[in-house]
Order: structure tokens, then C-alpha cells, then sequence
């Protein structure tokens, strides 16, 4: 993990494409602003996570379902 030090209204460059700014700082809590084309999904992590559950919870769940749909032959 690369870890950089910013301050306020300063940023960071991901490829030729992203841009991550310092908005505010208040407190313990950073304001980041993101730069990114619209191609380019951006979530907070916990959300990502949750996404990532669900989809996998949905996929097991279309696997089981074919199974109850045709049982293997024994």
C-alpha cells in the first residue's frame, strides 16, 4: 500500500484519469473530492463490500435453484 501525505486542497494522480483532492478537513473526518470519468464506478468500501455480498448471495442462490430444478440422476 502506497501511503501519501496531503493537505488541505492538495492531491493525488491515478493514471491519466483520476484525481483525488483534499476538500476539508474537520476534525477526524477528510472531505475528498474524485475526479474520474463516468465510466469509472466509485463506492466507499463498506458499500463495495455489500455489493460484492449480494451478488455472490444471488449467484449461489441461481446455482441452487438450477439444482432443485433438475436434480443430477442417481
Amino acid at each position: 500500500m502506497l501511503v501519501l501525505t496531503r493537505k488541505l486542497n492538495e492531491a493525488i494522480q491515478i493514471g491519466d484519469d483520476i484525481e483525488i483532492k483534499v476538500l476539508a478537513i474537520e476534525g477526524d473526518q477528510i472531505k475528498l473530492g474524485i475526479g474520474a470519468p463516468k465510466s469509472v464506478d466509485i463506492y466507499r468500501k463498506e458499500i463495495y463490500l455489500d455489493i460484492q455480498n449480494q451478488n455472490n448471495e444471488a449467484a449461489n442462490m441461481s446455482v441452487d435453484l438450477l439444482k432443485l430444478l433438475h436434480p443430477k440422476s442417481e
